[in-house]
């Protein structure tokens, strides 16, 4: 009789194991030629819009302080909100309960970034924010609201872009030591966790002359590349540069996926010879090439930076911050963030999604 009970509870116990590991993995990535996949198909198989092919692109928006906070007490009072005192986890609980109607509209992936990005917009001062201690270990903290969100991704469907650096943070890491040890330890941390879900943007903007750390400039961070790939080979691995520039020849032999950036770019011309030079280039086979920040807008117009970048099969990610005096509800990374569709530009984003990838 004792042996059965064992038996039973051992064959719970195994359920109960299989049922995680199938929670942690229900939403699966992956690359064919220039085509994203998720769980084994194209995304958005068999679509066309304005009769070309949109089968495979990932269209993504900039959400990168889906787990900010300031760790300067002397900065933090800046990101109050208006009704209250700045909370990360007010932060991160309403970006993960806007994600559904975001994911309504067409909205395949977004950009979250374990160093965040400007809570300006552009622009760095003293406030101190990122996932890592000096010594590249992980914050919990930080990792517990970045669990929240790739869990509700991983639940419906989305694909997050994890940035693990930014050329405004990456100063908190004492030598470059730290960075091979954040990298590890990230990419750990999501093997770990089981998420399949993940691709990964090494750092933001890896020509930016202000990364203070040799190896995340665009000279080497094609090492972090090789090395991230080499702890996890099925992980998607790339890197951005910045607007209107090409990476280099080696980035783009060693990464999974080409990220580019539409910043600077006031000519939609512009946006289609970049992916074409991307694809000229010497060392590019065929994979899918993305913008993942891109500050223009233009929605209502036939010709935009957006439209352009479809059209020549590259997907386009929307890149939208507070200017000037603006209020609350603009922008998706000046802090604090109003998460859901709440101003004319957002609107404007998610209505062309929409009529591009459901309607």
């Amino acid at each position: 009789m004792k042996t059965g009970i064992f038996l039973i509870i051992l064959a719970i116990l195994a359920s109960s194991c299989i049922s995680k590991k199938e929670t942690n993995s229900s939403t699966r990535v992956s690359i064919k030629g220039e085509k994203f996949y998720i769980n084994g198909k194209p995304t958005f198989e068999g679509r066309t819009w304005e009769g070309i092919s949109v089968e495979g692109l990932l269209p993504n928006s900039r959400m990168v302080q889906g787990i900010f906070d300031d760790l300067n007490p002397e900065t933090v009072v800046r990101w109050d909100y208006p009704d209250g005192k700045w909370s990360a986890d007010r932060n991160t609980n309403e970006f993960v309960a806007a994600m559904d109607d975001w994911r309504a509209h067409g909205l395949l992936a977004f950009t979250v970034n374990m160093q965040g990005g400007s809570p300006m917009g552009y622009g760095n001062k003293n406030w101190y924010n990122s996932a890592y201690f000096e010594d590249g270990k992980l914050r919990e903290d930080y990792m517990l609201r970045l669990d929240k969100i790739l869990k509700k991704a991983d639940e419906i469907g989305m694909v997050p872009i994890l940035g693990l650096f930014y050329f405004g943070q990456d100063q908190n890491l004492k030598d470059e030591t730290a960075v091979v040890t954040a990298v590890d330890n990230s990419i750990a941390w999501l093997l770990e966790k089981g998420y399949k879900n993940v691709i990964i943007e090494l750092g933001n903007e890896s020509n930016n002359r202000s990364y203070d750390h040799e190896i995340l400039k665009k000279d080497r961070v094609h090492e972090l590349i090789i090395r991230a790939k080499e702890k996890a080979p099925e992980m998607l691995v790339s890197t951005s540069f910045n607007g209107n520039t090409l990476p280099p020849e080696k980035v783009v032999e060693v990464s999974d996926y080409v990220l580019i950036h539409g910043n600077g770019v006031h000519e939609p011309a512009r946006i289609t010879e970049m992916v074409e030079q991307v694809r000229a280039m010497s060392s590019y086979t065929p994979k899918p090439i993305v913008f993942n920040e891109d500050d223009h807008f233009d929605f209502d117009k036939p010709i935009n930076n957006y439209a352009n970048a479809t059209r020549a099969f590259a997907s386009w990610g929307y890149f939208d911050f507070r200017m000037g005096e603006e209020g609350y509800d603009e922008g998706y990374q000046s802090v604090p963030v109003n998460w859901g569709i709440s101003s004319e530009r957002k609107k404007g984003f998610f209505k062309k999604t929409k009529e591009i990838f459901v309607d």
